[in-house]
């Protein structure tokens, strides 16, 4: 049937942007499948808790591993679009998906696990790059696979940089600002980066192509948001200067572990986000579904004062 909605499989659909895409998927009237670990007597009462809530609004889960290539190869064969919201310590294991989907021979649509800055055009600090390399792996394999792809460039989750930025959930008044303050982020909700994920999953303009998620309203430097935030919360904020030498020198010194997320900082809010122009030929995610009234940062920061958002977790993935 021409209206029938497409079968979507996500990797990661229990994570924290996998999440979102799975209610997305589920929300947007897909049959949405859901690939992840069994559960154990270990697993945690949050996590039991979202697969209630996933499976309550239709997502199917196919429990397995990674290493179960049958497993994977039969869930596959009984969906169009695979999407994959594996974290950073998993991205490699994408290279298994990849194999699965040229067994199965029948995805419409592969989605890697990008969701963050235009890896392609970008050259950020030795530890992000280094991060970043294995992302652009994934990328040169399904296209060497001849897979259709769609790589999405999502940029910042608003809700976990801004939580990260401005902490509406404690009382203190010093705000870190990272070099000078005026580089431009984008930063774009959770909710509405999974919306138009799943939407760009499912359009042939997008096939073969990467679409970069950069809605106008959305792009905001650390000063603007901190003025927007005293404006809201009526407070006045003492900003803590950190200085591009003090980030490059902590990328240097730090474990890998801590360094990853100091030069992602640096790539975001020191070198900024519009560090390159889109080219004609580019697809924006805004302006691909103008019908779409995506979330501003403005309206965001209203939704946090009165639901803070928990505190950013160490990992940015």
């Amino acid at each position: 049937m021409a209206n029938e909605k497409s079968k979507i499989l996500i990797f990661g659909g229990t994570g924290y942007i996998g999440n979102y895409l799975a209610r997305a998927s589920c929300l947007l009237g897909h049959p949405t499948y859901v690939y992840a670990r069994p559960l154990t007597p270990q697993t945690t009462p949050s996590k039991l808790e979202l697969h209630k809530q996933l499976h309550s609004m239709g997502a199917t889960f196919v429990l397995g591993e990674l290493e179960e290539h049958e497993k994977i190869v039969s869930a596959v064969r009984e969906v169009d679009i695979v999407i994959s919201a594996l974290a950073y310590p998993q991205v490699l294991d994408q290279l298994k998906i990849i194999d699965a989907i040229k067994v199965a021979g029948n995805i419409k649509r592969f989605l890697p696990s990008d969701f963050g800055v235009e890896e392609d055009r970008v050259t950020p600090l030795p530890p992000f790059e280094a991060f970043l390399d294995k992302k652009r792996k994934i990328r040169r394999a399904a296209e060497a696979a001849g897979i259709p792809y769609t790589f999405v460039s999502a940029n910042c989750c608003a809700s976990y940089f801004l939580s990260h930025l401005l902490h509406p959930h404690e009382k203190g008044d010093d705000i870190a600002v990272y070099g000078s303050g005026e580089a431009k982020a984008v930063l774009n909700y959770e909710e509405d980066i999974a919306t138009y994920t799943i939407k760009v999953a499912n359009d042939p303009r997008t096939c073969n192509r990467v679409v970069i998620f950069r809605p106008p309203k959305n792009i905001l430097s650390q000063l603007e948001l901190i003025s927007l935030w005293e404006k809201k919360t009526g407070r006045s904020f003492n900003k803590v200067y950190v200085s591009e030498e003090e980030i490059v020198k902590l990328s240097e010194t730090l474990p890998t572990a801590e360094a990853i997320p100091i030069s992602i900082l640096h790539s975001i809010f020191i070198k900024g986000q519009m560090a390159f122009e889109l080219r004609e030929d580019d697809l924006e995610a805004s302006r691909l579904y103008p019908e779409l009234e995506y979330t501003t940062v403005d309206k965001l920061l209203d939704i946090f004062l009165v639901n803070p958002p928990k505190p950013t977790m160490g990992s940015f993935e």
